[in-house]
């Protein structure tokens, strides 16, 4: 049968606006300081994936709450899966809102909330898509699961759960990014950079801090000082922030010290040229002073080997693939006390040619004495073929549903579930002709834009589930 499934989506409007502020009131950032057997990622993504899987029981899914970490709605009987991945947490909240974060707020046809974009928004849309296939009756030769994932902005402890104790999805697609589609991603991996905690001379860093995730463009960044010229460092300041594109403050000045402040702009570490880094302007700011040992080494590693370079070529690691593009480094958290040292993030989003190890071990040659770096856990580079059936059938859906015959499939630097199928994709729900606020202050994504998803992943749950 024919259908009409924009008129599908409208129909639902209400119903999924209220379900998508429930959800969004939920503030679900992982807070491992408040994990417990019964909530290993804290409190907040706990609930809101069992409050997801209450609305899945209300509309008669099948679902299964998988250790309070991961879980699914699942709808129709067949030896294949068709998984639908999306995640229920966010990021912190951070500064700088003009609304409640966790209170939406519509304004010009935009719902503003922590997780109206990434990915509550999206992934409630595609939950909807799903309910509508289930009400209209379509006969499906696929099973399909809707999985939800609590810690998507970290570890991914939910979805790798998932996958340890579940069959591995046929194929699918992560509603977790931007149309028309994403059929590569890139590599994902963080070093941590460590400096020791000598810091004694005529100027003491007591403090530095900046940064909420390692994948998130740091907005604020603050530093507590002991100088023998608090006025000089303040006039100084004042100068440096009229010359550069952030803004800042001084406060608790005293005749030996004083904290400074820099507010810059957060954006998603795939692309940190999107944002503007308040931690390594401020290391770049307090680097003409005479600090001493390994604050002075910290200090200036910022200031001449990261700032404002996410293409690496201060550390001699540029590198650029063909098909898959630059490689990219966010410094997502800075940190440096008297007692625990210097500690620098790096997350880095790379293709194919280059391997962790090869950054390790670029970063290696450029360090101070002393200064020491170790790797984390990493993620290959995803690629599906273009002419993947999956890749094709998701594109007609997008072309028929906007009309938009010209835009191709996208290979990014960011990382989402999908990458975690052989078969999987992104696929949306940020629209080309949309901001993109993901991971900052006043995160919205209009109505508009969330029904329209709404639409294109009712069909394409039955394309690809009914052939």
């Amino acid at each position: 049968m024919t259908i009409d499934w924009q008129a599908e989506a409208a129909k639902h409007q209400a119903d999924y606006l209220a379900d998508l502020t429930t959800m969004l009131r939920v503030p679900s950032f992982r807070d491992d300081s408040q994990a417990t057997a019964d909530a290993p990622l804290g409190p907040g993504p706990k609930q809101a994936l069992t409050t997801f899987l209450a609305i899945a029981e209300r509309d008669g899914f099948k679902t299964k709450n998988i250790d309070n970490l991961v879980g699914y709605a699942e709808y129709g009987e067949g030896d294949e899966t068709l998984a639908v991945l999306a995640h229920v947490d966010e990021m912190p909240a951070g500064n700088g809102w003009d609304t409640d974060p966790f209170e939406p707020t519509m304004k010009d046809g935009k719902l503003y909330a922590r997780g109206a974009s990434d990915d509550k928004g999206p992934g409630m849309a595609a939950y909807y898509g799903l309910k509508m296939v289930k009400e209209l009756g379509l006969k499906l030769n696929k099973k399909v699961r809707f999985i939800v994932g609590t810690d998507e902005e970290s570890n991914w402890t939910g979805m790798k759960r998932y996958f340890e104790v579940e069959p591995a999805p046929t194929l699918g697609f992560s509603p977790d990014a931007e149309f028309p589609l994403i059929n590569g991603e890139k590599g994902n991996v963080s070093l941590q950079v460590k400096f020791g905690k000598q810091a004694q001379g005529d100027y003491v860093l007591t403090t530095f801090d900046s940064g909420l995730r390692e994948n998130m463009v740091p907005r604020e960044a603050t530093a507590t000082l002991t100088v023998p010229d608090p006025e000089k460092v303040s006039a100084d300041f004042t100068a440096f922030l009229a010359a550069q594109p952030v803004t800042g403050t001084v406060s608790d000045q005293t005749a030996t010290g004083l904290t400074l402040a820099v507010v810059g702009k957060a954006a998603h570490g795939m692309e940190p040229r999107n944002g503007i880094n308040a931690g390594t302007y401020l290391a770049t700011f307090l680097n003409q002073y005479a600090f001493a040992a390994d604050a002075k080494a910290f200090l200036t590693f910022i200031a001449t080997k990261l700032h404002d370079d996410s293409r690496v070529k201060q550390l001699g690691l540029a590198y650029k693939d063909d098909v898959m593009g630059d490689l990219t480094m966010n410094v997502g958290l800075l940190h440096f006390d008297q007692q625990a040292g210097g500690a620098l993030t790096l997350n880095f989003r790379y293709p194919k040619g280059i391997e962790p190890a090869d950054l390790t071990n670029g970063v290696t040659t450029q360090l101070p004495a002393g200064a020491t770096v170790s790797q984390g856990d990493f993620m290959v580079p995803h690629y599906v073929d273009p002419d993947d059936p999956i890749v094709k059938d998701l594109m007609a859906v997008y072309r028929r549903q906007t009309g938009d015959e010209a835009s191709q499939p996208e290979i990014v630097g960011g990382g989402t579930y999908g990458r975690m199928m052989k078969r999987g994709v992104a696929f949306g729900a940020l629209f080309p002709h949309t901001a993109d606020t993901m991971h900052q202050a006043n995160e919205f994504q209009p109505v508009a834009d969330l029904m329209a998803a709404m639409a294109i992943y009712g069909e394409s749950i039955a394309v690809l589930a009914t052939e």
